[in-house]
């Protein structure tokens, strides 16, 4: 986008490599949004859409959270099915000659949130990785809540429909099903 400010410049070039996730750009005390990041996470979170100036013509959009209560405010965006990218200051801004240095540390999805207060004690928080190799298929699985790590091999002769993991749960023992190659699947 011609003409945007350098910071904003800067902030859209990280979100063009976090396309899928609401940026939550840090600028001294707040994290930040802008533009469609800024329309959903203001309606979202129920928080003051207000604008920035940006270089264009009109304001951009612009919403924000104060960094130090950021945990609720991921929980919930996360519990509403989002996928939220931190962009940090990598520099001291009193120090930082010019624009100051960010970058995303952290992209926070249903299976990697871990805050105490967004995670229910009374279920588990899995996230899973499969691997496909030549004629053979890994699953791991690990548990957020209790640090449960769980790691299988399956020859890829079994049907799809018969591919599932048996573990345990903190109340029962479950069956997950995983997907062949070439599906979409998601815990």
């Amino acid at each position: 986008m011609a003409g945007l400010s350098p910071m904003m410049a800067q902030y859209m070039e990280t979100k063009k490599q976090y396309h899928d996730c609401i940026l939550f750009y840090r600028l001294g005390d707040f994290y930040e949004m802008f533009f469609d990041d800024a329309l959903t996470a203001s309606k979202e979170l129920e928080i003051t859409l207000t604008g920035k100036e940006c270089g264009l013509e009109e304001r951009a959009p612009m919403c924000g959270v104060p960094y130090h209560a950021v945990d609720s405010y991921l929980s919930r965006l996360v519990q509403k099915g989002y996928k939220v990218a931190i962009a940090e200051q990598m520099e001291d801004p009193k120090l930082a000659k010019g624009l100051v240095k960010r970058e995303v540390i952290r992209v926070v999805t249903p299976g990697t949130i871990t805050s105490a207060q967004a995670l229910d004690e009374t279920k588990n928080n899995y996230l899973m990785g499969i691997v496909y190799l030549a004629d053979k298929m890994g699953v791991s699985v690990v548990d957020n809540t209790t640090g449960d790590f769980l790691v299988t091999e399956v020859p890829p002769t079994v049907p799809c429909s018969m591919r599932s993991i048996n573990f345990p749960r903190r109340r029962s023992s479950a069956t997950m099903p995983f997907p062949c190659p070439g599906s979409a699947w998601r815990i």
